[in-house]
């Protein structure tokens, strides 16, 4: 208690570091465009159904279920990964937008790509839990070379995984701040 007419002191307050949160604004985006690229072809293809020549010998869309994860991992499993992999999307995704609230908003090399990875989880599991599986449409081959199919949403998970093995690479050095 302080003695009287004398005035009360408090600690400084720091101000509020500006975190990385509005990043998620791309993770929007990336939902968004995947969902509606998703509802564009399920409207214009069937599964099964005759594929559409982007480039020939290299680039077709085509309409495919995937019940696994990247590469139709797991596609075969009695139908537990659906759960699985819709709960390892929710947890990562929780787990990056936690890490987004406590980074410094000018760590964009960590910030791009945990928004990407985000956006591709949550479009993805909007999939498994409105369908039961992935809606992929992009068909990639050369010759004898098939790429599994792929959607928006993957593109965006694979960008942010090499992204952030860049960034691991180039450590501090890569921030706004000048740290290293």
């Amino acid at each position: 208690m302080s003695p009287p007419n004398t005035p009360s002191v408090s600690a400084p307050t720091e101000a509020p570091t500006r975190n990385a949160l509005p990043w998620l604004w791309l993770s929007l985006l990336i939902i968004a465009l995947d969902q509606a690229s998703k509802l564009h072809f399920l409207s214009v293809l069937e599964y099964g159904g005759p594929a559409i020549t982007v480039i020939d010998g290299f680039w077709e869309w085509t309409l495919a279920k995937n019940f696994g994860a990247a590469f139709s991992f797991l596609a075969g499993a009695s139908g537990w990964q659906r759960w699985f992999f819709s709960a390892l999307a929710i947890g990562i995704s929780a787990l990056l937008v936690y890490w987004l609230r406590k980074m410094p908003r000018s760590y964009w090399h960590e910030a791009l790509p945990f928004a990407l990875i985000i956006g591709g989880a949550i479009g993805n599991l909007i999939d498994r839990l409105r369908f039961g599986y992935v809606v992929d449409f992009v068909h990639w081959y050369w010759r004898d070379f098939s790429w599994p199919v792929f959607n928006v949403a993957d593109s965006a998970i694979v960008a942010g995984a090499v992204l952030l093995v860049v960034a691991s690479l180039f450590g501090g050095a890569h921030r706004g701040d000048g740290r290293r």
